[in-house]
Formats: C-alpha cells, structure tokens, sequence
C-alpha cells in the first residue's frame, strides 16, 4: 500500500510537479470514494496526485498494479523496481492486475470493496519518472497497465490485507484489452464496447475512435 505527496518534477515532460512518487505504508489507510474528477480528491487518505486534470476522482480513485508485472519488467530492464514505483496505491501479489477484468470486485479486508474501470494510460510524467528511452512506446506495446479502481463500499485498509475477488463479470473484458483497443488495435473496440461496466468517458473514447 503506498501513498505520495506532490513534489517539484525536474523533468521535461509532463506537468511541473507531481504525486508519482508513491511510498509504503502499513497503515491503516482510509478509503473513500472521492467524488467528481477535477477536485484533486484520491480514494486513499493521505495520498495526494497533482495534474487534476487527468488522475483523481471516482473512476481513478486507486491504482493498483501487482508483483507479478513488476518481475516482468524487472527482467526487461534489468534493475530492481520497489513497491509504488510505477504510482500505484496498491502492489498486489497473487493478483496479476493487468488481467482484471471491468466491472470485477475485490474486497480487501473486512471492510472495502473496490471495482475496476480503466487501465492506466503512460503519460510524459511516468515518462521522465522512470528515465528510460522509449519508455511510453515499450510500456505501451506491452500493454501491462495495471488498473484503476473505484470505491464500492469504504473503510480502512492495511498492507497485508488479503484481497478477494467477489464477483467478475462474464463478458470478460480486461483492462490489458481496453487500453489495447483505445491504444494500438482499434479491431478490439467493438468487443471492449460489450462491457456494461466500461465509465461513460471511456465508452465515448472508443467510440470516436471507432468513428474515424
């Protein structure tokens, strides 16, 4: 479990200051659904993102990404990646993350439940994070997002707790297929379209680009 404060960003992409650099914590956490996108409000207390304009609010409430892509991309760029590097609230082990299907719930302990809805799309801020060449096109081709959640039922979580999945929708759209749709195969827009639990904004995304 990890959370961030905003910091200056001494790189030349992306915004001039950001909340990337995430850092465990054991918690408890409260979790919350934070409202309407803009506000700068984050599911997790005490986590803090700074481009309003494109992260926070209730479809981005939490970002998870698990151990599992973690291993895979320390093989492929042959260094050792610690929990919150890639900005996520939650590093999951046993859960690859990036095969989340939308609309799936997870309970994690007793009290929250959280559901997925987009993946994570790399912008010139992770970019500059992570310093290596190509970086947005080699994330992109790989297609390990990790995902967004939203808060379902509130409480308080802690680093350990177990996560189950409760339900999972039967059309079988996973975020690694919606990010791979709006990004680099636009013939998987028509199946990502067949989710009922795809947010509205990313439902018109697909469609103007089916549209073109």
């Amino acid at each position: 479990m990890n959370v961030g404060k905003v910091r200056d960003n001494p790189w030349k992409s992306g915004a001039d200051r950001t909340g990337i650099d995430k850092r465990p914590v054991e918690g408890p956490v409260a979790v919350a659904a934070p409202g309407p996108k803009g506000t700068g409000a984050v599911g997790l207390a005490g986590d803090r993102v700074y481009d309003v304009k494109h992260h926070g609010g209730d479809i981005q409430a939490v970002y998870a990404y698990s151990q599992e892509d973690y291993g895979y991309w320390e093989t492929e760029l042959g260094r050792t990646l610690r929990p919150g590097m890639f900005g996520e609230n939650l590093t999951t082990e046993g859960l690859v993350v990036s095969d989340a299907v939308v609309g799936e719930r997870w309970r994690i302990g007793a009290d929250v439940v959280l559901q997925v809805t987009v993946p994570r799309v790399p912008c010139g801020t992770f970019r500059g994070w992570m310093d290596e060449k190509g970086w947005l096109k080699t994330f992109t081709a790989a297609a390990r997002t990790g995902a967004y959640l939203s808060v379902v039922e509130p409480g308080e979580i802690r680093a350990g707790d177990d996560i189950t999945v409760e339900s999972r929708p039967e059309h079988g759209v996973t975020v690694s297929t919606v990010f791979r749709a709006l990004m680099t195969d636009r013939s998987l827009l028509p199946e990502i379209l067949t989710a009922p639990e795809l947010p509205d904004e990313t439902r018109r995304q697909a469609n103007r680009r089916l549209s073109q």
